[in-house]
């Protein structure tokens, strides 16, 4: 009874101190100085760059306890310009708007510098535009302050639309003096952007190469690969080939196979069909015989080049033996346009030729527009649900406000319209040629 009598206060003792010393945790955490919370919150946003995705419900966690010390800190804890920084630096790592300006309202001792205050005020209520002026004369003096990585990617984000040459510039000091966290990824990213759009193809490569190599776990990996695909796509030339195969191959064969499969979707849309065959078949090769999705969209796009030419039959009766749950929505729309067009090449020559050159490539529209899924439907952005993938975005037709249509292909996607538009002027010399025979 007595050893029964000890062991229950051993155990309440044990559980009196547990309680004691989770308290005391809690007191500490809340007077923690907010540059020390700052620093574990930088190291769960590097952590997710990185793939460790299971960081992200931390990364929120974190972001409420700095916003809930912050606004509940004395003013006398920002007397530390460390502390300063650490409410610049949460601003901009997604925390709340309001506590950055709360903050400043109540500064009486000029520790915060009304200049980056106001300009974040602006950048981070979508008015980026507004701040580069101020930004541009105050930007270098923060140069090697621990906000300056941050300072530099906001303001390349602000200049980018006014200046790209500028916003690169910026990236690049900020991945200089910030490698290996999400600044540089972000700085990586977005200077592939905005040099692929400029044709500065070297540039992007060495872009594109230093992301691959550090950064192809992030879940922003699909942001990536569209802007890289781009680039691919217009310079999987001779010249640039090897740079490009270099590229892939620091990428696992489940993420070359995705790449591949995209540049063959976007070569046969727009066309290129060497590039195209030759996309699909690495796209096939780097696929094992039980994934049967991926053969049958290099089957499918491989086959979707070959619409408008002399293999036309063997084409389509390839694309349309491939079933409908290997495709995506768009891909089975891509699929009802080259349909739509082989019917048009195949379809036989009447001697009353309509006036309009344009006939034939309005037909083929009209069909389209009849099997042509919602834009609700259309809005999957690749073939697959791949980690890869890039989240779907509006493009600009859906974003616009409605309009009278004037043909049933008012809605037609922008993807398809360029296919149509490439088999217009094949279309028009077929009819062209049938009318001299005749």
């Amino acid at each position: 009874m007595k050893k029964a009598f000890r062991s229950v206060l051993l155990g309440a003792c044990v559980s009196l101190a547990s309680l004691s010393a989770v308290q005391a945790a809690g007191s500490e955490d809340d007077n923690l100085p907010p540059y020390k919370m700052i620093r574990s919150l930088q190291h769960v946003q590097d952590s997710i760059v990185h793939g460790d995705l299971s960081s992200a419900d931390m990364q929120q966690f974190m972001l409420g306890a700095i916003e809930k010390r912050l606004m509940t800190a004395d003013r006398s804890v920002f007397a530390d310009p460390r502390n300063v920084d650490a409410a610049l630096i949460y601003a901009m790592s997604g925390g709340n708007p309001k506590t950055l300006a709360y903050l400043a309202s109540r500064d009486i001792d000029g520790n915060f510098d009304n200049r980056v205050t106001d300009a974040l005020g602006h950048y981070l209520n979508g008015k980026g535009g507004l701040i580069v002026e101020t930004m541009s004369k105050t930007i270098d003096e923060y140069k090697n302050a621990p906000i300056g990585p941050y300072l530099y990617l906001v303001y390349g984000n602000a200049v980018a639309q006014q200046d790209p040459g500028k916003a690169v510039k910026a990236y690049d000091w900020a991945r200089l003096v910030a490698p290996g966290t999400n600044i540089e990824e972000a700085a990586l990213r977005r200077s592939l952007t905005l040099t692929t759009r400029a044709g500065k193809v070297d540039r992007a490569l060495a872009y594109a190469l230093a992301y691959t190599r550090r950064f192809m776990t992030s879940p922003y990996a699909g942001q990536f690969a569209d802007i890289f695909v781009e680039l691919a796509v217009a310079n999987y030339g001779d010249a640039k080939r090897q740079k490009i195969e270099e590229i892939l191959s620091f990428m696992d064969k489940p993420r070359q196979r995705e790449v591949f499969l995209r540049i063959a979707r976007n070569a046969a849309i727009a066309g290129l069909k060497p590039l195209t065959k030759l996309a699909s078949e690495r796209a096939a090769a780097l696929s094992a015989t039980a994934d049967t999705e991926p053969n049958a969209l290099a089957t499918f796009y491989s086959g979707l080049v070959d619409v408008p030419s002399t293999g036309i039959l063997e084409a389509v009766k390839d694309i349309e033996a491939i079933p409908d749950a290997e495709l995506s929505a768009r891909d089975r729309s891509l699929r009802a346009a080259a349909q739509a067009v082989a019917r048009e090449v195949l379809r036989a020559p009447v001697a009353d030729v309509p006036a309009d050159a344009d006939s034939s490539a309005q037909a083929s529209a009209d069909i389209l527009a009849s099997q042509t899924p919602s834009p609700d439907a259309m809005s999957g952005a690749g073939s697959s649900d791949s980690p890869f993938a890039a989240p779907a975005t509006p493009t600009t037709s859906e974003a616009a406000p409605a309009k009278p249509e004037t043909s049933a292909s008012a809605d037609i996607d922008p993807a398809l319209a360029t296919f149509l538009t490439s088999g217009k002027s094949k279309l028009g010399e077929i009819d062209a040629l049938l009318r001299e025979d005749m």
